[in-house]
């Protein structure tokens, strides 16, 4: 009889996959942010009161575990959380796999021929498209140590020339990734800087950050929601993210 209560059903029945890591107080983030920024769940009003209720207080640095940056995060006076409406957290979701290669170069940074190779197989990348990045390391996930990779120094991402085609080229909607930072480690010292997340925040692009469970969604396919608390004057926010999978959809 309803029209849209019969496509939640169809959606229902489709597969739903949690691309966002859950967080607590030993959750790590970033070393720049002061200690003492994250206090989870700590007790204000506690069971025993005259409102028989729990009620807690949560303190958390924007950019913590999985979350998403807006243009302001690296942009003076450009968007900032309260110009996203609900309209825009749901995209045409792709996974660029380089998780091979990231195996045999851990700085690996995807180029446009790694792009242009999926799009061989799957087809462009539609307009609008969340363009993720999987690399494997959210399994490092929740070892500080290991998700900056002390040991080495060194992580894989995206590189300037990828980013370009998929905002210039094929006009994506944002980007997103398992790693602390946009840039691969290697072109981020060769700059000084992080280039690539200053430029397509500067395009006015959105981007999620240390995202997990790529491994579980097909290559294209499937659509990707990102919802974060409507508070006003964010840079970043931690994101609860989710891709919705037609099971006739396999990952190849």
């Amino acid at each position: 009889m309803y029209e849209l209560w019969e496509d939640l059903k169809r959606l229902k029945r489709c597969r739903w996959v949690e691309l966002s890591h859950p967080l607590n107080n030993d959750s790590p983030y970033w070393g720049g942010i002061p200690e003492g920024a994250v206090e989870l769940s700590k007790t204000v009003y506690d069971w025993g009161n005259e409102l028989e209720c729990l009620i807690q207080t949560f303190k958390f640095p924007g950019q913590f575990g999985t979350h998403i940056d807006f243009p302001g995060h690296f942009i003076k006076g450009e968007a900032l959380s309260e110009q996203y409406g609900v309209k825009d957290m749901v995209f045409p979701l792709v996974v660029i796999d380089i998780s091979e290669k990231v195996k045999e170069d851990v700085e690996y940074a995807v180029t446009v021929e790694d792009i242009r190779e999926f799009e061989a197989a799957y087809g462009d990348i539609p307009d609008g498209a969340f363009v993720a990045l999987y690399t494997g390391w959210s399994r490092r996930w929740p070892d500080m140590d290991a998700i900056s990779n002390f040991d080495q120094e060194h992580f894989p991402g995206w590189s300037m020339e990828a980013l370009r085609y998929i905002y210039e080229v094929r006009n994506a909607a944002a980007n997103g990734h398992e790693t602390l930072d946009t840039d691969a480690s290697v072109l981020a010292a060769r700059s000084g800087d992080l280039a690539c997340e200053r430029y397509l925040l500067d395009k006015g692009k959105l981007q999620v950050e240390v995202m997990c469970n790529l491994d579980q969604v097909p290559a294209a396919g499937a659509i990707v929601f990102a919802v974060f608390p409507p508070i006003e004057g964010a840079t970043g926010l931690p994101v609860r993210m989710w891709a919705v999978v037609p099971e006739q959809v396999q990952r190849v």
